[in-house]
């Protein structure tokens, strides 16, 4: 195989027509660059020089190695450059996974304003199955994934970074008794039939061990598969249902929506990320852009407390050396 650096010093030769100049352009002595010529040559197997009056010219192979020493170096300088947008996140590219809610209310702006300002880095968003999307970004498929996660969890290979608390509010219908008061006990609902809005995974366990917590486990009459649909079921009188805060961006007119306490169930909307793609500038500008909007839908308490949410910035929880 020929040696670059040997190939730099030929190009070097042969663009400034003799051995002395290009050993005042390299910084070499000319016995230096004689030396390097002629370990090229025994490397190719061939004369690269000749003389011409009192320089040199290169042969028809000398020639040939010349221009791509060219080449070479302009790839070198394109690498060179490729790596600086990468390492001050100018460019690259980012597999994003996600569950529906954070998806149209949280991930959706914030991939908006990362193009906008990173418009170099190439995106791969979907949704994945929301009761387990931790495999594709432990086995490298999805650099991050935004999940339901409880604050104090810990995952191997993981690093969890913390984005909003997200509180259940219990959805009535219109007219129902306890949709007069402002705040429900969660034991209120215990006797009422319910419209299941989550499928199994992390944020029905929030609601049940909430229910567990107040002393119940809850009688689903309908299976409202979303939250959506689940509120379409509630209006029709069919029971009562409980849905986080991202999932009424949209309300149905036909239901009531009431804070709960006793306990009141929050599920933590998490960032996860592999702990090699950790540190990676893109990624944390993602990272960035995620927490400004889990910021933005999280707006302070009103004077009754109706909207409150809890938000804590770029929390990240270590997987602890053994």
């Amino acid at each position: 195989m020929l040696d670059v650096r040997r190939l730099q010093v030929l190009r070097s030769v042969v663009t400034s027509g003799s051995v002395s100049a290009a050993a005042t352009a390299l910084g070499y002595t000319p016995s230096a660059v004689s030396q390097q010529v002629a370990a090229l040559e025994r490397q190719a197997g061939t004369a690269l020089l000749e003389r011409a009056g009192r320089g040199v010219r290169p042969t028809a192979a000398g020639l040939l190695l010349a221009e791509h020493a060219a080449a070479i170096e302009r790839r070198l300088a394109e690498a060179g450059a490729a790596l600086a947008d990468l390492l001050t996140g100018r460019n690259g590219s980012l597999t994003v996974r996600y569950f529906a809610t954070a998806g149209a209310e949280l991930v959706a702006p914030a991939v908006a304003a990362f193009r906008a300002d990173h418009p170099g880095v190439r995106l791969d968003l979907a949704s994945t199955d929301p009761a387990d999307p931790l495999p594709e970004v432990l086995d490298g498929r999805a650099d991050l994934a935004v999940v339901v996660r409880p604050r104090t969890a810990e995952q191997p290979g993981l690093r969890l970074v913390h984005l909003l608390d997200d509180p259940y509010r219990a959805v009535l219908p219109k007219g129902h008794p306890l949709a007069a008061r402002r705040v429900l006990d969660l034991a209120d609902l215990a006797g009422e039939p319910w419209v299941g809005s989550e499928r199994p995974g992390p944020c029905l366990d929030t609601v049940l061990d909430a229910c567990a917590a107040a002393g119940f486990r809850p009688r689903v009459a309908v299976d409202g598969e979303d939250y959506r649909a689940a509120q379409g079921f509630v209006a029709a009188g069919l029971g009562v249902a409980l849905v986080p805060l991202l999932g009424l961006d949209r309300r149905h007119p036909g239901v009531a929506v009431r804070r709960l306490r006793g306990p009141e169930p929050v599920r933590t909307i998490q960032a996860a990320v592999r702990e090699g793609a950790w540190g990676q500038p893109v990624l944390d500008r993602l990272l960035d852009a995620l927490g400004g909007r889990a910021r933005a839908v999280a707006p302070p308490p009103g004077p009754r407390g109706e909207s409150r949410r809890t938000v804590t910035r770029r929390t990240v929880t270590r997987r602890r050396s053994p």
